[in-house]
């Protein structure tokens, strides 16, 4: 097996700040999630569903194994993909924030790539945001 993982990852919210929720899909492992985190911006909620995703590879591999795997990672936001891979400035202190978490999960790993993947090729991922908002984020808000 070749050691590399790769993983979908979009967030959404409906309001932009509302109801937020993250999707992830772990395609190597075929693992799906979906979670609900709040009342939250579109691109907080882009950020968390990496976040998420990258601690999530880290705990199904193992700390020494992670070590091991090249990550490779698509998101439909473009913004944050080119934030990530140094061609945007981060100039919001919340994002910045978002960043070095980011940068510290990418140390467990041996490599992390960051590539933008249109909306029509992340729609597993974007599924689960769905799924998460119509559901479980929908019974704990208070619309």
């Amino acid at each position: 097996m070749e050691n590399k993982i790769v993983i979908y990852t979009d967030g959404g919210s409906r309001g932009n700040p509302g109801p937020a929720g993250i999707g992830v899909w772990i395609k190597t492992l075929d693992k799906k999630y979906g979670e609900c985190i709040g009342i939250k911006t579109n691109n907080d909620a882009e950020y968390e569903a990496l976040i998420f995703g990258l601690k999530k590879v880290k705990a199904l591999l193992g700390k020494t194994k992670a070590k091991q795997f090249e990550i490779e990672c698509y998101a439909d936001s473009e913004l944050m993909v080119k934030q990530l891979n140094h061609e945007y400035k981060l100039k919001e202190e919340r994002i910045q924030k978002y960043f070095i978490e980011i940068w510290n999960l990418m140390l467990d790993f041996k490599e992390v790539k960051f590539n933008h993947v249109m909306r029509e090729k992340n729609k597993v991922a974007d599924e689960m945001v769905n799924a998460a908002l119509d559901g479980k984020c929908k019974q704990t808000s208070l619309l």
